[in-house]
């Protein structure tokens, strides 16, 4: 009988242990394999979220771009619809508040836009743009919610100071058209006489002068306006109203700085979670590539 040669058995040995090895290693799980499993599943967990981010963001764009449509609207009707009543007023803060509505949805409507583009492009560039954007709209309307509440507050004494001295004064002057328009309206839409009633007329500038040829008060005072129908001020023939027209126009402003203050911190409040969308879609492209 031959025996092997010691290398031949050494070298059984070696496939020998070589094989056990493999076996075993075969059992065991593949640890790289598992990182790598890993790796795929948070892959695709993150580009899930990551979509269902943009699409939350997309649908917020869409709604908010209809909100800043709605917030330029108010504005354009406060100042174009109501305009001749801002004439009447010392003070430009209604207006103004109108103003900051207006451009405030001008640029709701573009940067809305901007933010359907920085969506479905997934540029954080363009998204930091739309935060800054969203953060100046947040801060006018604010602003302008502000401004109202202020004006809210002094508007009563503003009227008790002003109003009647504007009728009186200013009525029917030379260079005063857009006063006396907005007098004549205010009498005749709210069935009123004077600022607090039909007696204010007595110190009118206009009605001492030949122009009123006779007139007590001005035509836009009576029921049924006809030429020279302010001549006869009995209550059967003009409105008396107790208050007058400053009860009156003190109630329609205060309603209109209720609508603006109430669209500018609604919309502005609305906003923040736009901003919250874009930073949390911001935060989850950082890791992804362009």
């Amino acid at each position: 009988m031959t025996l092997p040669h010691p290398a031949e058995w050494l070298g059984g040995v070696r496939v020998a242990v070589s094989y056990k090895k493999f076996l075993v290693q075969k059992k065991r799980p593949c640890s790289s394999c598992s990182q790598v499993r890993m790796g795929a599943y948070q892959e695709k967990k993150t580009t899930c979220g990551t979509v269902c981010m943009k699409y939350l963001l997309f649908t917020f764009n869409f709604l908010f771009w209809l909100a800043g449509g709605a917030v330029m609207a108010v504005g354009i009707w406060t100042v174009a619809a109501k305009s001749d009543y801002i004439s009447l007023l010392s003070s430009r803060i209604y207006a103004v508040s109108a103003y900051i509505l207006i451009l405030a949805g001008v640029i709701v409507m573009v940067t809305g836009v901007l933010g359907c583009c920085a969506t479905f492009k997934e540029q954080r560039r363009l998204l930091r743009v739309y935060f800054v954007l969203l953060l100046c709209i947040f801060l006018l309307e604010i602003l302008a919610g502000v401004l109202a509440y202020i004006y809210y507050q002094q508007l009563n004494e503003e009227l008790k100071n002003n109003l009647k001295e504007t009728m009186v004064q200013k009525y029917r002057q030379a260079d005063q058209d857009h006063v006396t328009k907005a007098v004549d309206k205010l009498q005749q839409e709210f069935k009123c006489c004077g600022s607090k009633n039909s007696s204010d007329w007595t110190e009118s500038v206009w009605i001492h002068s030949a122009d009123a040829q006779g007139r007590t008060v001005p035509d836009s005072c009576c029921k049924t306006q006809t030429e020279l129908c302010g001549k006869r001020d009995h209550p059967s023939n003009i409105y008396k109203v107790e208050g007058g027209c400053i009860t009156k126009l003190e109630m329609f402003i205060m309603e209109h700085l209720k609508i603006i203050g109430a669209v500018g911190v609604g919309i502005a409040s609305v906003q923040i979670i736009g901003m919250i969308f874009t930073c949390c879609l911001y935060r989850s492209l950082k890791s992804e590539p362009y």
